[in-house]
């Protein structure tokens, strides 16, 4: 008889990669945490293998083990609708948790699949909590984490409903290149990872509607496309077209 390995189980290996080390640790679970306490997140921390693409992390109804911290590559996290359609909350960057939403409940509500090959450090919730007394920032740290992901999913609600197709596709340009910006990357140019039919169900609009818009934003001269790699020509002007005078200003939410 076989048997299935659950989707979130991790395999249990040393944490060969310092957090101090880190190139991106200043947007992770590690910001301002000092030696000591980094010292203890490096002895907690376990790594996967790296997830191909297509893999999931963890599925819908998977219990919660570990919160999830991406080193590299990146993952798109979704839900179900009633009708069992597939609804994209996110996409996750390097430096980014996932499997947050799963504390409450100890299940997870929404499924975790890598677009690329994506390295991940796994941090078993129960050893995390065992955190409390001795490393109190690590808690607190992960509480603010928490808090900011509430704060973007409610702008990014909010801001669907008051943008036009053609500011949501400009918006969500200009938060990747922010956010591609804060890890030490160019702001000008950046993959996306995500499928033009992943946009189109985040944003809330046809495939058909994306592709026309990046054509659209290709003709203006303000970005170039090449397969997945895209490249913003002129920040100001898309900024500009993005976030018209009677507007709301661009979100910061995940993408």
């Amino acid at each position: 008889m076989t048997t299935t390995t659950p989707s979130n189980v991790f395999h249990i290996e040393p944490n060969t990669r310092s957090c101090k080390e880190c190139r991106i640790r200043q947007l992770c679970l590690t910001a301002e945490l000092n030696p000591t306490e980094l010292a203890q997140l490096d002895c907690l921390a376990r790594q996967r293998r790296p997830l191909t693409r297509g893999a999931h992390l963890f599925h819908i109804g998977d219990p919660l083990e570990a919160v999830y911290a991406i080193r590299s590559g990146s993952v798109k996290t979704y839900t179900l609708t009633p009708d069992g359609r597939e609804q994209v909350t996110g996409l996750r960057l390097p430096g980014d948790l996932v499997g947050l939403d799963a504390i409450g409940r100890g299940i997870h509500p929404s499924a975790a699949e890598a677009l690329e090959t994506t390295s991940i450090c796994a941090l078993p919730l129960n050893r995390l909590e065992g955190l409390k007394g001795s490393a109190p920032k690590i808690q607190q740290r992960l509480m603010q984490v928490m808090s900011e992901e509430i704060q973007d999913n409610e702008e990014h609600i909010t801001l669907l409903g008051k943008q036009s197709a053609e500011q949501r596709i400009a918006n969500l340009l200009l938060n990747l290149a922010k956010r591609y910006q804060l890890r030490g990357y160019s702001v000008h140019e950046f993959n996306l990872s995500m499928s033009r039919t992943d946009i189109g169900n985040y944003l809330g609009l046809a495939i058909e509607t994306v592709s026309r818009l990046f054509t659209r934003l290709q003709e203006l001269g303000l970005i170039s496309v090449e397969r997945k790699h895209v490249r913003i020509n002129d920040l100001e002007k898309l900024r500009s077209f993005a976030s018209p005078v009677d507007a709301p200003a661009t979100a910061r939410a995940h993408a």
